[in-house]
This record gives C-alpha cells, structure tokens and sequence, in this order.
C-alpha cells in the first residue's frame, strides 16, 4: 500500500494536474486536481511552520500547540483558517519540510471532532475547504502513506456529503452558487462520478442562469461577487476540459458575459467601484482575472440588468448606480446608494462611496450600507432603503436584507455637443417624504469637467409630506486627495497623488468640508474628507454643482467667480 502512495504522481495538463489512479474500483480515488488561481506566497510558508498564522488582519501564534484547538480572534479569521485556502502558501514552497508541515496540520485538524468548530461547519467555508483540499491535493499526497491518503479522501468525502444536505437551507446568492461549483469539482475529482457529475452540472447551470444576469452582472448587484465566482470557474471551466466532457454551455455562456463586467467597474488606477458591500479588490488577482479576457475592448457603457452606467470622457470616468435593490433574498450586503456614483481621472480616484472594510465588518455594516455613506443626496438623514432591524428578525434571515426601497429607478442618456448627458430618477423617498430624486450628470466631451444637477420634487399634482424637509449632497472623497475650501465658501480645491487639480463649486450654495471615512482600503478604515451642502426643499429644491479640471482652464475658477455659469443642463 504504502509502495502505492509513493508513487502518487502529477502532471501538468492544460491548468490540471492529473493524479496517478489508487486502489482501482474505490469511489474515492482522487485523479484530478484542479489549478488555484488565487496568488500564492512562499514566504508565508515560514510563518505557518513557525506557528504565526495571519488572516483577516488578525495574528495568532501556536507556541507549540495545535492551531486547532486555540480561541480564534474573530469569525472572519476562523472561516479563513478553516477554508485552508492557506495551503496554497505552502505548496509554492514547495518542499519536504512544507509538504510535511502541510500533513502535520491537516492531521491535526482530521483528529477534531467536527462538533468543536461551528464555523467549520458552515456551508460558504466547507465549499472553499472542499476546493482547497482537491486544487492542494498534489502537495499533501505526493509523497505520503496509505494510511493518510485514507484519512485525507474520508475527511474530503464526508464534508462533500455535508454539503449536499446544505443546499436545503443554503443562503441565496454567492454561498449557494459556491456550494454548487465546489460540488462540481468534487465529481469531476473523484472517481466513478459519472451519475454525480450531471446532477451536479445540472445545479450548476440553473444557479448560473438565475444568479449571473443578462448583462454579466450578479444578482446581487455587489462588483466583488464576479471576483468571487471567476476565480472558482475559470479553473472549473478548465477541469472539465481535463476530464474531456465538455463544459455545461451556461458556465461558458456565464463567463464571457461576467469578464467585460470586470472592466466596467474598473477605474483607472485599477480599483473597483464601491457599490453594494464591494470592498478592496488585491490588484495582482485583478490581473489574473483579467488576463483570461479575450475581448480587451473598450468597458460598455450600460448594464441595463444589473443596473449601472458609466460615462468615459477622455480621462475622466464616472460610474454610477441607477438600479433598484436586489431581491430580499440576495440583499443582506446591498447598500441604500442609488444614484451615487463615483468619479475618476487618469489614475487618481476623485470621488467615492465609503465602501465595506474586507474585514471586521459588523462594526462598520449599518454606516457601510446607509444612503449617507455613498456621494448622493440623503433626505432628512433617511437612507433610501430600510433594512431588517430587529436582531432576532436578522438571525433568522442571516442577515439585515432589504425590506422596501426605490421601486422606480429610471435612467437615460443622449449624446449632446459639448458631451454626454445621463439623466436618472428614483422615487425611493417617494413613500415616506412625497419626493422624488431626480439626478443629471453631463460630462464634458475632452473629460475636462462633469457637471450635475440634484433635484427634490414631489409627482406632478402632490406635495411634499411632513415638515422635515431638509436634505444633504454628498461627496465622499479618496483618502490621497488633498482638499482645501476656498474663501468664498462656495467651492474646494482638490490637489489629486499626480499632482493634477480639479475644482468642485456650487455657486448657489454654501460648502461645507466634513470628516468621512474610507472603509475599503488595504489597511484598514482610513480617514479622509467628504464635501457637504445642506439645503431645505421648500426654499431650494435643486442644487447646481460641478467639477472642473483646472488645468485645462487656469482661468476657469475666477471666470465663473465674476459671473459666468455652468453649461445649462436639462430640466
């Protein structure tokens, strides 16, 4: 038997690694893995044979003990910890002693009872396990025993079986579609699966036809999702191709509409838009990701299923948010930010929603998702959609999904001289105020300037309700910015990292620069600034604003200070 483990061999075919065939006849022989396309670092194999495991901004040190039977630091480090995605790490090392190391700790973890770890139970981290314990399995088996190679197949079986009585009460969106994918790799790694590979490939396709929309968007409207998916069915699509059956005609369909959705939300230092529970996106999985595109085309400008638009003006890019909220069952990580959007020059991100953290998010998650929290216009300190708050009420639905917001969201865009003009609406303050927020955006032609026009106004024929009517604009501003109010109090300069300059003003209203927050960076919560105008709907129910590129007009500020105005936007 053990002669039979030593001569576990692997070969590289196409992005696969083909294992040498075990113990004919069983149903758990392992003949492929499938390739990780999530970045591996070799140094991080030191730290984990020295005991020093880092995730999820969190540290823990062994000293000799198993990490297994340590008190994690939080749940997000736990699920980290027991997805053992971390095994990448050692198998770019790619030695005995790390082989070795990787053995020692899957054992560890074989020998405890599974009663002791909830989170591992969990059906979002038993799919990232499965797929790390099949993509990993060359390092771990290439030279062991048959004893181990036993445990290891009985341990990976056993949560393969837990995960299809979990599909019965999976949450919808992201966790249910990578139980799916996870059990799609399981039929194709294991042997005599055939029966298991067309059930399997049958959930696959309905989960990608009802989750993936028309346009290449989620469901759930959050950018971050198709990051998630594609790096788990790209090398799906490439497993198939291994096994020669032929990929299921909705995950090939799935993929080349959800890769020009990468480029959409991309500005252009790179980064993603922050829209509905997006957080940082590492760059070097980004150009992974990216590298898989064939179209490498110009990003489209609309996405009428998933709802967004973006306007491209010479350097200039500005994306914004003109959909309703996803169904309740995919909203527990939406965000009230409709009509917000986010501005770009070059490389310098300009204006910005705040973003979720990639971590610690509980304690950020109620401000993350308020209307406040994105560059938009907030009535009466009110979020635009209402959300689950009885905590009871969220532990049952796993989560604080959306329970009513914006039902009509209309855009539209033309083609005008000076550039292009989008026009957007949504009646979420519609039920509760009486009003409607109507948005214009107009980008300049040459990307040197973009021009809006926010508007509170009741349906023809009614009135405003209540007498709370004051209202806020918003626009949050990237931490590298450097902003400084000008004395006039009607406008901001803001100095961008290459060391261009742009003006923000809104002649007919005073300005005011507050403290905000960047919730999505590298590091952690950064501060930065946000420009605020406040204003009251029965004196001035419009706001005229814009940001200009001064140096494409050195004159421009002084001109418009003495009298000149804004280009005329439509009503």
């Amino acid at each position: 038997m053990g002669r039979f483990a030593r001569n576990v061999m692997a070969r590289a075919s196409g992005s696969s690694v083909a294992l040498s065939q075990l113990w004919p006849g069983r149903t758990d022989r392992l003949i492929i893995a499938p390739h990780d396309l999530r970045t591996a670092d070799a140094t991080r194999a030191a730290e984990i044979y020295a005991g020093r495991f880092v995730f999820a901004g969190k540290i823990v040190t062994c000293h000799g003990r198993s990490i297994f039977d340590l008190e994690p630091p939080s749940e997000d480090w736990e699920a980290a910890l027991l997805g053992f995605g971390w095994l990448r790490h050692l198998r770019a090392a790619d030695t005995a002693l790390t082989r070795a190391n990787a053995r020692s700790l899957i054992d560890d973890w074989l020998s405890i009872p599974s009663k002791k770890r909830p989170i591992g139970r969990r059906a979002d981290v038993m799919a990232r396990r499965v797929i790390s314990l099949l993509s990993q399995a060359p390092l771990v088996l290439g030279d062991t025993d048959g004893k181990f190679y036993r445990r290891y197949l009985r341990g990976l079986t056993r949560d393969i079986r837990h995960l299809r009585f979990a599909m019965l009460d999976m949450p919808d969106g992201v966790p249910r579609l990578q139980v799916v994918i996870a059990l799609c790799y399981a039929t194709l790694c294991l042997a005599n699966q055939a029966r298991n590979i067309r059930s399997a490939t049958r959930k696959l396709t309905d989960e990608l036809q009802r989750q993936i929309l028309p346009d290449g968007g989620h469901i759930s409207r959050n950018p971050g999702a198709l990051i998630e998916l594609l790096i788990d069915l790209l090398p799906l699509r490439q497993t198939f191709a291994a096994r020669n059956i032929a990929p299921p005609r909705a995950l090939l369909n799935a993929i080349d509409r959800m890769m020009p959705m990468l480029r959409f939300f991309r500005h252009g230092d790179g980064s993603f838009a922050l829209f509905n529970g997006m957080s940082s996106a590492p760059s070097d999985l980004l150009a992974t990701l990216l590298a898989y595109d064939d179209t490498h085309g110009v990003p489209m400008a609309n996405m009428p299923h998933t709802g967004f638009q973006r306007l491209d003006a010479g350097t200039m890019t500005v994306i914004m948010d003109t959909g309703p909220p996803p169904p309740a069952s995919v909203s527990q990580d939406a965000h009230a930010g409709c009509l917000s959007f986010e501005l770009s020059s070059g490389p310098s991100r300009i204006v910005i929603n705040c973003g979720m953290p990639s971590t610690g998010r509980d304690n950020w998650r109620p401000f993350a998702r308020s209307t406040p929290a994105h560059s938009t216009l907030t009535y009466h300190e009110t979020s635009s959609c209402q959300f689950v708050e009885l905590s009871a009420m969220k532990r049952l639905l796993q989560g604080a999904p959306i329970v009513s917001g914006p039902a009509n969201v209309q855009s539209y865009r033309e083609a005008v001289t000076n550039g292009e003009l989008l026009t957007a609406s949504h009646d979420g303050y519609l039920a509760p105020f009486g009003v409607v927020h109507r948005r214009v955006l107009m980008a300049a032609g040459d990307g040197s300037r973009l021009d809006g026009e926010d508007t509170l106004a009741p349906p023809a024929g009614a009135r405003i309700k209540g007498r709370d009517t004051d209202f806020m604009l918003r626009f949050h501003l990237h931490p590298l910015v450097k902003a400084s109010r000008l004395s006039d109090g009607r406008g901001v300069m803001l100095v961008l990292p290459n060391r261009d300059v742009w003006t923000f003003e809104a002649l007919d209203d005073k300005i005011e620069l507050e403290d905000s927050v960047f919730l999505a960076g590298n590091d952690g919560p950064r501060r930065t600034a946000q420009i605020v105008i406040r204003q009251d709907s029965k004196h001035a129910a419009s706001i005229r604003w814009s940001f200009v590129r001064s140096t494409a007009s050195t004159s421009a500020p002084s001109a418009r200070r003495n009298g000149s105005r804004e280009p005329d936007l439509p009503l």
